[in-house]
């Protein structure tokens, strides 16, 4: 199950859409930006339904 969500780049500021897996539950992971490549450290939150409550785009190094 994907869900298509909008961040925000927490170094260029750009907002653009990732893809996020929701069947195996809340994720941590890097994934580099769209538009500047910086590496993004993305936080997902899923319930035990597979439903996106939350992600946070931050950093990676903070």
């Amino acid at each position: 199950m994907l869900e298509s969500e909008r961040i925000e780049c927490p170094y260029c500021g750009e907002a653009f859409d990732i893809e996020i897996d929701c069947s195996a539950g809340g994720q941590q992971y890097t994934e580099d930006c769209a538009v500047c490549c910086q590496p993004i450290l993305v936080t997902t939150n899923c319930d035990s339904d597979g439903v996106l409550l939350g992600v946070t785009a931050t950093r990676e190094n903070d």
